[in-house]
């Protein structure tokens, strides 16, 4: 009769173990659930036009950099820096359609996070015989690095936007 022997046995647990560390993240898409009633829309009696003007000057009014070269798809920009070393942009696009008689705007924000990060260099002296020698050199080499970038979801926010645009168009 066959008896495993310990060493195989313990190779064979290493094994499943570090197996068990290799398994990937479930992907965030799995909980994505594709409802119908979202935050992300506001139903007008306006034109498509019309709402996607007033989105546009709700985002002018808060001090958003707006770029609306398409004028059904508004995009904005805002910076904030809550902290000194960490920034953070917030981009919104307005999408206005048609539906039926009235039309929608649909909002989408994105949060990017930055934060400053500094390297320092240092130089090197070598001489044939004696050996090197590094020293610091104060140099500033700071830069924004991003971070992190996710969607805004929290349906508060959107819904503050689009009591604005609800309130400028009155």
């Amino acid at each position: 009769m066959f008896r495993p022997s310990f060493p195989l046995l313990l190779n064979c647990l290493t094994l499943l173990a570090l197996a068990g560390c290799t398994t990937s993240p479930t992907p965030a898409y799995r909980a994505e659930a594709f409802e119908a009633e979202t935050p992300f829309q506001f139903h007008s009696e306006l034109k498509p036009q019309e709402l996607c003007d007033y989105g546009k000057r709700a985002l002018l009014s808060q001090g958003y950099e707006v770029d609306a070269s398409a004028p059904l798809n508004i995009r904005g920009s805002k910076f904030f820096q809550p902290q000194t070393d960490y920034q953070v942009q917030l981009r919104i696009t307005l999408v206005c359609l048609p539906t039926g008689r009235d039309s929608t705007v649909y909002a989408n924000a994105l949060q990017t996070r930055y934060e400053l990060k500094s390297g320092g260099s240092s130089t090197g002296l070598s001489v044939a015989g004696i050996g090197s020698i590094s020293v610091p050199w104060p140099t500033d080499k700071s830069a924004l690095v991003k971070v992190g970038e996710e969607t805004v979801i929290d349906g508060e926010f959107y819904r503050r936007l689009f009591v604005l645009i609800d309130t400028l168009k009155n």
